[in-house]
């Protein structure tokens, strides 16, 4: 099961630096991780509509009579409602959103831990090395490791399948 420790050890290694020991550790690259990770991660996942980190939502009224939009989304893809600051605002019963909403680190694909790491040795790239030609080099794959985990994630999903169309019937 992948860890945040794991996939900051995975970019520590490809910066040439030891992995991680210890989240806790009182190492400078154990505390730019417990720094960055989430905020990298959380704008990384909120970059792209991602398939395996999108949800939809039925938003029931609270005790306050207000729809408030949960802790875990990060972008809201679509929404039945007007969006003020977390709350929705529709005369509907419900309100209904899809949204990219925060996935654990064991649930990530393999095509977007390579990217995650990579995104996380560029954060980490220039307080721990100083190097700026670490760093172009990082941007280089990251761009072409985005481009492959994008193409991935968007042909995942299979075609769905067309049963009873009677323009198609009529056809045949």
């Amino acid at each position: 099961m992948l860890t945040k420790q794991d996939l900051c050890s995975m970019a520590l290694l490809k910066l040439g630096e030891q992995p991680l020991t210890s989240l806790n550790a009182d190492t400078a690259s154990a505390q730019l991780a417990r720094t960055l990770y989430d905020t990298t991660i959380d704008a990384l996942l909120s970059g792209h509509p991602w398939r395996f980190a999108t949800s939809g939502f039925i938003i029931e009224k609270n005790q306050d009579d207000e729809f408030v939009i949960p802790e875990n989304v990060l972008r809201i893809l679509r929404c039945s409602g007007h969006i003020c600051g977390n709350k929705i605002f529709t005369n509907e019963n419900n309100a209904k959103l899809l949204a990219i909403t925060r996935v654990a680190p064991e649930s990530f694909p393999s095509y977007f831990v390579s990217l995650a790491a990579t995104k996380l040795a560029m954060e980490f790239c220039v307080p721990l090395t100083g190097s700026q030609q670490t760093m172009r080099m990082l941007i280089s794959l990251y761009e072409s490791e985005f481009q492959t985990a994008k193409f991935i994630d968007s042909t995942t999903d299979a075609n769905p399948v067309v049963e009873q169309f009677s323009l198609i019937n009529s056809r045949f």
